[in-house]
């Protein structure tokens, strides 16, 4: 790595909503590229699956910390949502659907994280 990316790197910093935002659509790639391979090539499609599904099972856990400073109804959301990324993934595992709820869902909280009259990427 070269003097002037770790400079970048030392001087970049994100606010934990730019970093989640960042993170989401990292996983959201993942799970776009995932959806367009071969059904036989199940390592992509599962290690992006199961990225997705540990990202909200993360969100999950810290939502269900009686320290989290969120209101309880968007923690009560976020937790239904993570619940329902975990069944829907099993679905796409088996082949039973498809990933595009999962992207949709991704990119709509990525909206949300971008902020008003701000457009997610």
């Amino acid at each position: 790595m070269s003097l002037q990316a770790y400079k970048t790197a030392a001087t970049r910093s994100e606010t934990p909503r730019e970093a989640e935002y960042r993170l989401f659509g990292q996983v959201t790639r993942a799970l776009m590229h995932a959806a367009t391979v071969d059904p036989s090539d199940i390592k992509t499609r599962i290690d992006a699956l199961d990225w997705n599904r540990r990202l909200w099972s993360a969100l999950a856990t810290d939502c269900s910390d009686p320290g989290n400073a969120m209101a309880m109804p968007l923690r009560a959301q976020i937790i239904s949502i993570s619940l329902f990324v975990g069944r829907h993934s099993s679905a796409v595992m088996r082949g039973e659907d498809d990933f595009e709820i999962l992207i949709e869902i991704n990119k709509s909280i990525m909206q949300g994280l971008a902020g008003p009259g701000q457009q997610a990427a």
